[in-house]
C-alpha cells in the first residue's frame, strides 16, 4: 500500500528549516519504522507543459507501507509521535491519500 501526502507549508514557515528537518529527522525516523518499506519527500518544481503556473502543492511525501494495521501501530508509538510532531507545525492541512496498485 502507498500513502501519498501532498501539502504546502504554513504561511511564514522557514523553508530551509523545514527542508533541513525533513532530510535529517523526518525521513530517517519514518524510514526506520518496521511497517515502512520506503519513505521519500519530494519538492515540486513546476507543472509539466505549463512552467508559468505554480503547482497546487509544494511538497509530497510518499510512503510505501507493509499494511495499515502495522503502520498505525508504529505511528501511534509515543516516541514516533514526538519525533514527527514538528510536521504538524510545518505542514498546512496535509492530505493523507491511501492508494493501491492497479
Amino acid at each position: 500500500m502507498r500513502i501519498i501526502v501532498p501539502f504546502n507549508l504554513k504561511p511564514g514557515t522557514n523553508v530551509a528549516e523545514y527542508e533541513g528537518w525533513a532530510k535529517t529527522k523526518d525521513v530517517p525516523t519514518a524510514s526506520a519504522l518496521g511497517s515502512v518499506n520506503s519513505f521519500t519527500v519530494h519538492k515540486a518544481t513546476g507543472l509539466f507543459g505549463d512552467p508559468d503556473t505554480p503547482p497546487p502543492f509544494a511538497y509530497f511525501e510518499i510512503l510505501d507501507i507493509t499494511n495499515m494495521d502495522d503502520f498505525i501501530a508504529d505511528v501511534s508509538d509515543e516516541t514516533f509521535q514526538a519525533a514527527a510532531a514538528p510536521f504538524q507545525e510545518y505542514a498546512d492541512a496535509p492530505q493523507f491519500i491511501l492508494t493501491e496498485d492497479l
